[in-house]
């Protein structure tokens, strides 16, 4: 085997080297090189979360594997982030390496090397290390691209839902010291305009999820109106209030689109733990904490784009290290989709990753309505694990 050398920097001018849509390939080339690997590849995790898509190179005409997860080693690396090697089925003696390829939580694919022998453990290292600068080089360069988006289509795709994908944030996840926050978002058969979004400041967390009533591209006109209305009021530095005034306004601006919005819209104090939520409509969340289950009865305002009393209030919330909070759209409490079994499935959950569990939780109502859903199905689940702020109390 030849000399390990490769690494994040040289990785990195690998794939700058090459154009966007070869970057995944130009570092699958180099490790192969590197490492006298029989063969490398990047499988990528497909919209569903139930396969991976083997990308096939450009001399092999962009053409494309797909891989079901259930029971396979790359559900379990995907499922542990750590990565598997073992000896390959069928294979004359070579070696599989599976290295989740992850970044700040978000699980974008698998990097799968066969190689002659076993490896050393510092080639085993080698690969890990290279699957995560792999992650990196991916989120850098699908900006420019739709091949990644392409790869990730296993089902056809409608304008509604092209228009609702386009909404979400660019990572589902995001981990940091203090938390980690996912969504997950099943689409019905006519979108029902179901979206949910996060991000960070220097000091604060921001979380919301809303669903537009309608179906099909109305409903996702709608979602648009409203989601960019957020984050023009947030990218200006608008607190929570102003931020819920400005979408509430926006849809009153341009009420001939039609529906309301209900929602909720969450910001986090990243020192403290201290929230403020405000709640329009909106089913109320669910938090665990210290093995208990309970529903947060926060006060419901009117929708968003309905005639108000008095402006959208913001409520407080402290949360404590250990917390868990389940959002969630009432695609997830439609009849038949297991409504009464959801505080079942959140405490399940309990010991996955807010990915894993979104994932679960999703699945879990896809299943209970036989593959067909009436309303979008959307979940976000936060996990809090404190602050130094909050440790030295």
């Amino acid at each position: 085997m030849g000399e390990v050398s490769v690494g994040l920097a040289g990785l990195l001018a690998v794939a700058e080297a090459r154009m966007p849509v070869e970057s995944a390939e130009a570092v699958a080339f180099e490790l192969a090189r590197t490492l006298d690997a029989r063969s490398v590849s990047f499988l990528i995790t497909d919209f569903t979360g139930n396969a991976v898509v083997r990308l096939g190179t450009a001399d092999a005409g962009e053409e494309r594997e797909h891989i079901d997860l259930p029971g396979t080693i790359y559900e379990q690396v995907l499922r542990d982030q750590r990565v598997s090697v073992r000896r390959a089925l069928d294979s004359d003696g070579q070696v599989q390496i599976v290295a989740p390829v992850s970044n700040r939580g978000e699980a974008v694919g698998l990097l799968e090397v066969f190689l002659p022998a076993a490896p050393e453990p510092v080639t085993v290292q080698t690969i890990a290390e290279a699957a995560h600068a792999l992650a990196y080089i991916l989120i850098a360069n699908r900006r420019f691209t739709d091949l990644y988006q392409w790869g990730r289509r296993t089902l056809p795709v409608n304008l509604a839902a092209e228009i609702q994908n386009t909404l979400l944030p660019d990572s589902l996840t995001c981990e940091a010291p203090q938390f980690t926050v996912s969504g997950a978002l099943i689409p019905a058969e006519t979108i029902a305009g179901d979206t949910f979004d996060h991000s960070l400041d220097r000091h604060t967390l921001h979380v919301s999820i809303t669903d537009a009533m309608g179906h099909n591209v109305r409903a996702a006109l709608m979602a648009t109106l409203f989601v960019g209305a957020l984050r023009c009021a947030r990218r200006s530095g608008a607190d929570l209030a102003e931020q819920a005034r400005q979408a509430h306004q926006a849809l009153l601006d341009h009420g001939d689109l039609g529906p309301l919005v209900t929602g909720q819209l969450l910001r986090v104090d990243l020192h403290t733990g201290s929230a403020g939520f405000v709640n329009a409509g909106h089913p109320w969340p669910w938090r665990l904490r210290g093995g208990r289950l309970d529903q947060i009865a926060l006060e419901i305002d009117p929708p968003f784009g309905a005639p108000l009393p008095h402006p959208h209030r913001v409520q407080s919330l402290q949360l404590q290290p250990g917390d868990r909070l389940i959002l969630v759209t009432d695609g997830m409490l439609e009849r038949n989709a297991a409504a009464e079994d959801l505080p079942v499935l959140i405490e399940s959950t309990r010991d996955l990753h807010p990915r894993e569990t979104v994932h679960t939780l999703t699945q879990a109502v896809l299943h209970a309505q036989e593959g067909v859903l009436h309303d979008d199905a959307t979940v976000v689940c936060l996990d809090w694990r404190g602050s130094q702020d909050q440790a030295q109390v």
